[in-house]
Order: structure tokens, then sequence, then C-alpha cells
């Protein structure tokens, strides 16, 4: 199928896609929507990354099914969150502008309940819904799902991961037996697999590109920092990108509304997107997003369920999420619609194996490269700048009047002079920021940190191992999060089950062996020595004991002074 007119659409919704400026169908459409036009009961598997077109793949056909003249539900649309619920009630009903009598109806959390119902009873042919709201119409007997006759479960795998799993199981329980049941999800893990044998029936499978596969649009690059230049290096990013339009993924609430608020601090264009917002400032904010008055929305991955902007050139990963699956969702929301896209991670040494376990699902290599430079931020925005100035039309009309008295008042200037202010008004502020700008990549190169065969190297003793599920870049990164130096060489290291040796430049000795106070690792007090130093090893001082807290190298001492946590630091 090449064009929309080939589908068997009716005239009133291919009406609606024109003026949509739909032009050929994206694949994900080109397959779903002949094969639910001409069957009249299938249930359906549909893999396929997010920003694909998968709203329209449905809700066409769907749409053209329904009998306007029945006020009753028929289609039931699950969605994991409200921003998905809300965008996806918004496209069908552009789809259905044409179509006499059709009501589509969004219930969701965090609005009125009461207004919620008026619209149901109203009559709605169409409810999209998040399980926890609909569940709750469902107990209080305000809706009716027995006249169901398609139920499509939008994000599967997001609303399994959120917890949905037994909300879904007691919606699908009021739905009729012979209802079509069509499942749309970015990736297919076991829970969503024992979704499709319980409740659809000999489901017809179809898989647009290779599953948990980013898009090909996209392209991947990492930054190392160290974990205390994180917000540092997600500046100069924004800065050498002058126009970036994207998501800065956070991994919680705080750490969203943290960043956000110092990036506006800083000047950006930016707003958080979290769960604490009330739904008139998320609302607001996605207005502003959406519009462009906003360019850089910085939000937790729950939160962004449901963006649909297919403009962003860049997404961020300010934080790696747990599953190398969710970077895959992330990263899919640039590059739509055949345009091209930039994923970037900002990581740390210690996240080196995270970042492995995404280049194996997403089948791609990414790309590690050297955080920009002062020099190199400079240069961008200077062009950026004179590349506008060449483009900006002129409105002779309103800027004539005033040419003679500017005319007079640059008369005593040359011509380099004029063009040397004009630059430096708007340019002095990169200028003076990143004047002395320190070079924040840290080397991640084993056989770069040791190229100086003259360098005098002192071997080291540190209590933790395998057991600590240690590695010699994390226990590279640990050494420099503990001395906040990241140009220290590293000579050989081995690892044992429960303690490791390195060796180091013997010029930081007294920086390596006095970097461990107050500091721990999972809630064990880390343990640096000479080696030759050390006596036979205390077993009752190495009892120590694993408790069940937040992963990763901690110091409390060093959180109120110059130190870094590499996870909870948030410091800017």
């Amino acid at each position: 199928m090449t064009t929309f007119n080939e589908m068997n659409l009716s005239t009133d919704l291919l009406r609606a896609i024109e003026d949509l400026n739909f032009e050929k169908p994206m694949p994900v459409q080109a397959e779903v929507i002949p094969y639910l036009i001409e069957k009249n009961v299938s249930d359906m598997i549909v893999l396929a990354q997010t920003g694909t077109g998968k709203t329209a793949a449905y809700g066409l056909p769907l749409l053209q099914k329904i009998d306007a003249d029945n006020r009753r539900t028929q289609v039931l649309i699950l969605c994991p969150t409200r921003e998905l619920c809300i965008q996806v009630a918004e496209d069908l009903t552009s789809y259905s502008k044409y179509i006499k009598k059709v009501k589509i109806a969004a219930v969701f959390g965090g609005a009125s309940i009461e207004r919620q119902i008026k619209v149901l009873n109203s009559g709605a042919q169409v409810i999209c819904a998040t399980p926890g709201r609909l569940l709750d119409l469902l107990r209080r007997k305000e809706t009716n799902l027995s006249t169901i006759n398609a139920v499509v479960l939008d994000e599967a795998d997001e609303m399994l991961k959120m917890g949905f799993r037994d909300d879904l199981e007691s919606i699908l329980s009021e739905t009729p037996d012979d209802k079509n049941t069509l499942l749309f999800s970015a990736t297919m893990p076991p829970e969503v697999m024992q979704i499709t044998k319980n409740y659809l029936k000999d489901p017809k499978e179809i898989t647009i590109g290779e599953k948990n596969v980013g898009a090909d649009g996209v392209v991947h690059h990492c930054y190392m920092v160290q974990a205390k230049d994180r917000y540092l290096a997600l500046k100069r990013i924004v800065d050498f990108y002058p126009e970036i339009y994207g998501i800065v993924f956070c991994r919680t609430k705080k750490e969203t509304q943290e960043v956000a608020d110092h990036l506006m601090r800083d000047g950006y264009n930016a707003e958080p997107l979290h769960g604490d917002l009330s739904q008139a400032q998320r609302e607001l904010v996605m207005q502003k997003f959406r519009s462009k008055h906003v360019t850089l929305l910085v939000a937790t991955d729950v939160a962004a369920r449901g963006l649909d902007v297919d403009d962003l050139t860049h997404v961020i990963n300010y934080n790696l999420p747990d599953e190398a699956e969710v970077y895959t969702h992330r990263s899919g929301r640039t590059g739509r619609a055949g345009k091209k896209g930039i994923s970037i991670i900002i990581a740390n040494l210690r996240e080196k194996r995270k970042i492995s376990d995404i280049e194996r699902n997403l089948k791609k290599q990414i790309e590690t490269k050297k955080i920009f430079t002062g020099k190199e931020i400079c240069e961008k925005q200077l062009f950026h700048m004179i590349d506008k100035m060449v483009q900006v039309d002129v409105n002779e009309d309103e800027i004539n009047p005033f040419l003679e008295l500017i005319y007079k008042k640059l008369e005593w200037f040359e011509r380099e002079e004029i063009i040397k202010k004009f630059v430096s008004l708007e340019f002095n502020r990169f200028l003076d920021y990143y004047k002395d700008a320190k070079d924040l990549t840290i080397n991640t190169s084993f056989k770069d940190r040791n190229q100086n065969s003259d360098i005098n190297f002192n071997r080291f003793f540190i209590n933790l191992g395998n057991i600590d599920k240690l590695t010699p870049p994390e226990l590279i990164g640990l050494i420099n999060d503990l001395t906040d130096q990241k140009h220290i060489a590293i000579g050989k290291i081995d690892i044992k089950k429960t303690f490791s040796f390195f060796e180091a430049d013997a010029v930081y000795t007294d920086t390596i062996l006095n970097s461990t106070e107050d500091a721990y690792f999972e809630d064990r007090p880390i343990s640096i020595e000479l080696s030759s130093e050390r006596p036979q090893r205390d077993n009752k001082k190495r009892s120590f004991h694993r408790k069940n807290s937040q992963s990763g190298f901690n110091s409390d001492k060093r959180r109120n002074n110059s130190k870094s946590d590499r996870y909870k630091d948030k410091r800017y």
C-alpha cells in the first residue's frame, strides 16, 4: 500500500487525513490498517517503537467500524499515562472530525471524576483511559464495558512495568469474550507474553523493524565525565547545539526538578515534567513545549509517556535507566517520521557495563565522544549567530525611517570595528563563561593512562573485590571520584574475590591514601593501603556486612564538602 486512498478508508476519514497533511502511510500503518479493515474480528500483536504512527494505525480502522447511531461504548483504549491518554483522545478526535455523532471520551487520574462521569453519561463510543481511573469508574458503576467490540492495549509493556497488571485483568474481565484485542508494544518482555497468552486468541503478529532495536534515524553518542561534572557536561552539550529541541531524562522526580531549576536559573528555556505537578501544570508545560517556547523538557520516564512531538532533535540521558529497553524508548522519541535525531548519554566509568547492555539491545554501536571544549562551543555559537544574521528578513518599510540616524551614530567606526562590536554584543557571555573552562572528559583507555613508561608506580590494596562486582573500569572510576583527580595514571589491576590490588602513580600516593576517610561502598567502609606496608590480612577487619541500600560509592562528609556521591550527588 503506497497511499491512504488505497486502504479502503471512508471518505470522511480521508478528508481528515488530508487536513492533517498525512502523506504516505508509515510502515506500521501500511501493515495494520488494511488488515483491520478487512477482518471483522481478529486479535493482533504489533511490535513497533515509540513514534512510528501507532495511534493512526489502530485508530483509523476502528473509527471506520463504529456504529455512530449507537451511543454505547464500542472501543476501549487503555494507556499507561494520562499524557498518552489525552494525546490518543485528541488524535482520534482529529481523525473523526467529519464523522457525525461519534464522541471520544478521555478518562484519567488527576482530573475531575465528576466531569468525566458527565461525559460518559452523555454517550461516548470510544473511551481512552488509564487503568486506575477506569477501574474506579467501574467500581462506581459509572461505565459499562459489556458492549465493547475492541480493546486496544497501547504501550502494554509500560503498563505492566508500572504495575497495572491486576488492574488490566480486572478491566478485561468486564469486557465480552468475543471482542477484538489489539496489543501494541515496543518490547515483548515475559509479562507481556503472558498477557497475550491469557487474553488474545490466535493473534496476528506484526513487527516493524527488529524487536527492541532503536530507530534507524537516531545516532547514539556517549560522553564520559565524573559524576560531579554531570550538570556542567549537560550545559556544554546544550550550548554546542544552539537549535536544540529535546528531552532531558532523569531518574527521579527530585532530580528532574533540580536539573530544570538549574537550567532555568542559567538562562535556558527549560521546564520540568514529573508526577508531582498538577494536571493543570503539566498541560501548561506541554503547551509551552509543543509551541517551542520551552526547548528543553526535563522529565522522568513515566511523565514523558504519551508525548507526541515529531521534531525533537535530541534526547539526553542525564542518568541511564536501569533497563536497556527503557533507553530504547527514550531514544525513539527523536528521529521520528523519517527525520534524524541524536540520543546522548552522560555517564561515568561505573556505567560502562550498562552501556554495553544497551548496545547489545540496540544492536548498534554507541560512539564515545569527548565533551566539547570551551573553544569549540564558542566557535559553534559564533557562526550560528552569524548564520541567523545572514538569513534574517529585513522589513525595509519599518526600518528605513531609522536608517539615517543609525548611519550617523555609526559613521565614526570602520566596517571591521562595527562587525567586531556586533559580534561581541551577543557573544561575550560565552567567551567569559568558557574562558578558562576545564576539560571534563574522562580518559577511559587503560593503555592511554599508562603510556609514560617513566612513571613510578606504587601498588595499593583496596578492600573491594569480585563479591562487590568490582571491575577495572569501576575501580578507576572509584579512584577518580575519591580523589577528585582524573589524570592519575593507573597501572596493573588485579581483582580478587574479596579484595583487589592496583598500581597508581606514586606522586599521588598521599592523595589516594587520604581519600577514603568516611567513604563507603554500599555501606562498606572503603580502605586503601600501600600493599608493601600491609601486614597479613586481619579477618576480623574484613567482616563487613552488605546491607540493602542503593548501590554505589557514597560519603556523608563528601556530600557536605567537595567530593561527590556517584549516584546521589545533586550539587551543580
